[in-house]
């Protein structure tokens, strides 16, 4: 039953710290300090159980081994799956293509902006959009049903400010 508990423990503690990294990286101070409150907490209980008579019962490194692996795991896809902040997404397509794919995007609400690019062989266009971070493959399926060739790069941004739906800081 112990390392059941050490398991189960380690799992949330190790959780709630990938979501607090991301969420004090994002700008969402108070929110990461309130969830670090909580991990210390459990992590200090944690480890007096751990530690309690290690040597004779080696398997409470393996639980908490075991918890901290999963934790990473489970921590990283609950921060995907809530997508604080947002991600600037790059289309690159051919200008032909460019006013069929703009208007699917901007009818789904989303802000285009349109640069002229060259490509190797013929003139492109670059799209540049700021979305949530979880809107992400909504986006990116918007573009692909309407240009199976474009190119999708994605990157995270820390802060925006000002532009069409944006929110004002």
């Amino acid at each position: 039953m112990i390392y059941l508990f050490i398991i189960f423990a380690k799992i949330v503690e190790v959780s709630m710290a990938t979501v607090r990294m991301v969420l004090i990286t994002k700008g969402e101070r108070k929110i990461g300090a309130f969830i670090a409150f909580f991990e210390v907490s459990l992590w200090v209980i944690l480890v007096s159980t751990v530690l309690d008579n290690i040597m004779g019962d080696p398997l409470k490194i393996v639980a908490y081994a075991l918890g901290f692996s999963v934790g990473n795991y489970l921590g990283s896809w609950i921060e995907e799956k809530i997508g604080i902040g947002l991600a600037e997404m790059q289309v690159i397509i051919l200008e032909t293509h460019t006013k069929r794919v703009v208007t699917a995007l901007r009818d789904k609400g989303y802000a285009v902006t349109v640069m002229k690019g060259e490509g190797k062989n013929h003139p492109r266009s670059i799209l540049l959009m700021y979305v949530q971070r979880n809107k992400i493959k909504q986006c990116a399926n918007i573009v692909r049903v309407a240009e199976e060739s474009a190119v999708i790069t994605v990157s995270d941004k820390k802060s925006v400010y000002g532009g069409y739906g944006m929110l004002r800081k």
